[in-house]
C-alpha cells in the first residue's frame, strides 16, 4: 500500500516555475513506477510525465517536453516535477500516482497503469 500527498502548487504567472513535491508513504514506494498527471477543468485526466522505479528511465508528454522535468529521491520517499517556462495551458489540478512493480525499467502511461493516487494540487498560471 502507498499513500501519496502532492504540494508545491499554486499561483505563477506565464514564463514562470514551480516545483511539486510527491511525499509517498509505505514500503514498497520505493519499488513503484510513479507518474505524474493534470486534469483541467471540464476535461479528462491526461498524462504528464513518469519514471521508473530508480529513476533510470523517464518519459513525458510533448506538450511538456523540454519544459518539465521528474525526478525521484527513494532515500526521502519522494517524487518530484520541476515545471518550467510555464504557460497557461498548463494550469490544471496535478496528480502525481505510483504502481508497485518488479521491473525497474517499467513506466506508466495511462490512468490505468496505477494504482495509488494523491490528492492533487492546484497549479494555476496567469497570462
Amino acid at each position: 500500500q502507498v499513500q501519496l500527498v502532492e504540494s508545491g502548487g499554486g499561483l505563477v504567472q506565464a514564463g514562470g516555475s514551480l516545483r511539486l513535491s510527491c511525499a509517498a508513504s509505505g514500503r514498497t514506494f520505493r519499488r513503484s513506477t510513479m507518474g505524474w498527471f493534470r486534469q483541467a477543468p471540464g476535461k479528462e485526466r491526461e498524462f504528464v510525465g513518469t519514471i521508473s522505479w530508480t529513476g533510470g528511465l523517464t518519459a513525458y508528454a510533448d506538450s511538456v517536453k523540454g519544459r518539465f522535468t521528474i525526478s525521484r529521491d527513494n532515500a526521502k520517499n519522494t517524487g518530484y516535477l520541476q515545471m518550467n517556462n510555464l504557460n497557461p495551458e498548463d494550469t490544471a489540478v496535478y496528480y502525481c500516482a505510483a504502481d508497485s512493480v518488479t521491473d525497474r525499467y517499467k513506466v506508466g502511461y495511462k490512468v490505468g497503469d496505477f494504482s495509488y493516487w494523491g490528492q492533487g494540487t492546484q497549479v494555476t498560471v496567469s497570462s
